[in-house]
């Protein structure tokens, strides 16, 4: 059985309160858990899930989500998304985010099976100036703890960011499982885990970009520059732990930068 689901996210402001208010709907498996408040009415925390536990071959999963003038919402997941073995059919997700306020798109990581043949595509538009981001996308091949590799299978994803409807950055990555680019020192040199992170806010300065690069630790991602508003930073691991602990060192430095001096606060849901 394929599953075919989507998810449609639309938050606003409300002048009256200042707060940011989500509406909702779906189709299929993949629900918001719970949207919460932990650090004020003006921050949405969103949770979503995938009831069935993962991504088999077959399953089309999109997810739409606004965020409206003034409004800010944080979204993130319970858990790693898993992506299974294919049985000779694609398994696709498609992540569209429309932004007039602030998002931080931040889930888990995704989980790779052996023999999984996945199509990934994360879109986000910003408005214009006042709009601004900060998003992460981690990837684990095979289960290394579990002793699996990557050897069969395909990982294609395609991430794409536009500001003021001019498009800023564009990657796709394209892996086969057990491609020499798994090993290779201009590829993943032998790590299975990759992660990236982008921050799109004020216009960055050379300034502020070398104070970030003192502030980081040793173990954190490099960040650079790719367009006046855009930073990005990226990181290779043999671990989940280890990557996700790299971007989240750079998400707290960068976040009171991108979001007006908003303190970083790891969602409860990353400790349990």
């Amino acid at each position: 059985m394929t599953w075919h689901a989507q998810l449609s996210l639309d938050y606003r402001h409300e002048a009256g309160t200042g707060r940011t208010v989500l509406a909702r709907s779906h189709c299929g498996p993949l629900q918001v858990q719970k949207a919460l408040y932990p650090e004020g009415a003006a921050l949405c925390h969103t949770l979503i899930v995938h009831p069935p536990g993962g991504i088999a071959g077959g399953d089309a999963l999109a997810i739409d989500a606004r965020v409206g003038p003034g409004a800010q919402a944080l979204i993130t997941t319970p858990g790693a998304t898993k992506w299974y073995k294919a049985n000779g059919r694609t398994a696709s997700q498609q992540v569209t985010l429309k932004i007039a306020g602030g998002m931080e798109w931040l889930p888990q990581e995704a989980i790779v099976f052996n023999a999984a043949d996945v199509r990934s595509a994360i879109d986000i538009d910003l408005a214009d100036d006042d709009a601004a981001t900060l998003g992460w996308d981690i990837v684990a091949l095979g289960r290394a703890a579990a002793g699996e590799s990557f050897d069969t299978g395909r990982f294609s994803q395609t991430i794409r960011l536009r500001d003021g409807g001019q498009l800023q950055w564009v990657e796709r990555s394209r892996i086969d499982g057990g491609d020499a680019l798994l090993a290779s020192p201009i590829g993943l040199a032998g790590h299975h885990v990759f992660g990236c992170l982008w921050a799109a806010g004020p216009r960055w300065t050379d300034a502020v970009l070398e104070a970030l690069r003192e502030q980081l630790p040793a173990h954190a991602a490099a960040i650079t520059r790719v367009a006046p508003r855009l930073l990005l930073a990226r990181v290779l691991a043999h671990r989940t732990p280890a990557a996700r602990h790299a971007l989240t060192a750079v998400w707290q430095a960068l976040r009171p930068l991108v979001f007006g001096g908003r303190i970083a606060q790891p969602p409860r849901i990353w400790a349990t």
